[in-house]
């Protein structure tokens, strides 16, 4: 899959993104915008505190249907209750203003410090005229949603005649149990929203579903596809193919600007008994800390991985089968610690990006799971969160 060089939107799709006030100088409000009414589904956090924007945009994505979405950083609007959601009504309605169009077809999303309620007052003036700077890349719309991202993430691919483009944000708090906290995905497919929910969520399963900064799980994780159908129809294998590709690939941008990361850590587990047990053995290890942290200090302290697989109490697992590698160089072996060269494995664990590769020797189930090293730099971001 060959991704454009520069992200460009779909027929039909731009944005804008401006500061409000809520942060003191960087973009922290944008909207995301389609011409037409866009066909449209959405997964959204298993979290049991969800934000207000959640518990709105449940309700919303029921109509299958959106024209926009609004989305702002800094404050989340989590743990606000009743008005936290008349917040996000009021949210809604300011952007469907601006773009003459239904409060029900627009998306809100907030992300930021949980627990301190919106100013909207700002939102909603903010909001006015922003239809005036609607504008093509779809990087300007990426940095109004960051948070502790060091940078904007976009991408694009082209499908036939049509695209599909990809905006993300997350940085930490990132393993949700359906995508990242942000992600926004553009199409000018015509597709239904019965299909477009299906391959969603098919597309996060392999993808979002499996990426894990820090093993917590967002109050405001949100995953949504609009298609405004204005390329006509699409070969649909060949769209599931770039739709899985391009979440995949975000996932791994993602992972690799986990808060203070310095590696992406990719673990794939073969020859598990299923494809729950894959899921869950790769999850293990690359949620570890002692993992990441053997990643982050290039220390060839591979019993470590033999203790994550192990951990793995309730999965089927042929110990004097199982076999593990690094970046290629193989350092268990039937279960055993193979002899091998420090200084071989520290430099394999010392590049970018690493792969650790386990088959378990049980089955034939696949699964990769994403995510990073372990840093001061995490403690030093999440140590003074709500007060920065």
């Amino acid at each position: 899959m060959t991704f454009h060089d520069r992200a460009r939107f779909p027929r039909g799709f731009r944005c804008a993104s401006r500061n409000v006030g809520l942060k003191p100088e960087a973009r922290d409000l944008t909207l995301f915008a389609s011409e037409v009414d866009a066909a449209a589904a959405a997964v959204f956090t298993r979290n049991q505190f969800p934000g207000a924007p959640i518990i709105l945009g449940r309700e919303t994505l029921k109509g299958g249907v959106l024209r926009a979405i609004i989305a702002n950083s800094k404050v989340s609007n989590v743990a606000t209750g009743d008005r936290g959601i008349e917040n996000a009504r009021r949210m809604a309605a300011a952007a469907s203003a601006e773009l003459g169009t239904d409060a029900g077809r627009m998306l809100v999303s907030s992300t930021g410090v949980i627990g301190v309620q919106l100013p909207v007052e700002k939102i909603e003036r903010g909001v006015r005229g922003m239809t005036a700077d609607l504008q093509d890349d779809p990087l300007v719309g990426a940095e109004g949603i960051m948070t502790t991202d060091t940078h904007p993430k976009a991408l694009s691919v082209s499908v036939g005649d049509a695209t599909i483009t990809w905006v993300a944000k997350g940085s930490g708090m990132i393993e949700p149990n359906m995508a990242t906290m942000l992600a926004y995905i553009f199409t000018d497919a015509a597709l239904d929203a019965a299909t477009l929910d299906r391959l969603l969520r098919d597309a996060v399963g392999v993808s979002f579903n499996m990426l894990s900064v820090d093993t917590d799980t967002s109050t405001s994780d949100t995953c949504a596809i609009l298609a405004n159908g204005l390329a006509g129809p699409v070969d649909e294998p060949a769209f599931r193919e770039a739709l899985v590709a391009g979440c995949v690939r975000m996932t791994e941008i993602l992972a690799r600007d986990g808060e203070g990361a310095e590696h992406l850590l990719r673990v794939t587990v073969r020859q598990a008994a299923t494809d729950v047990e894959a899921r869950f053995v790769a999850k293990a290890l690359v949620n570890s800390p002692l993992i990441k942290t053997m990643v982050h200090g290039a220390d060839p302290n591979v019993g470590r991985i033999l203790m994550a697989i192990g951990k793995c109490t309730d999965v089927t697992i042929n110990t004097s089968a199982t076999n593990a590698s690094v970046n290629g160089y193989q350092v268990v072996g039937n279960g055993v610690r193979l002899d091998f060269d420090d200084a071989v494995v520290r430099a394999a664990l010392a590049v970018e990006v690493v792969d650790l590769e386990v088959s378990l020797g049980a089955g034939l189930a696949t699964a990769r799971a994403y995510g990073c090293d372990l840093t001061k730099g995490y403690i030093d971001e999440n140590a003074a969160y709500y007060s920065s």
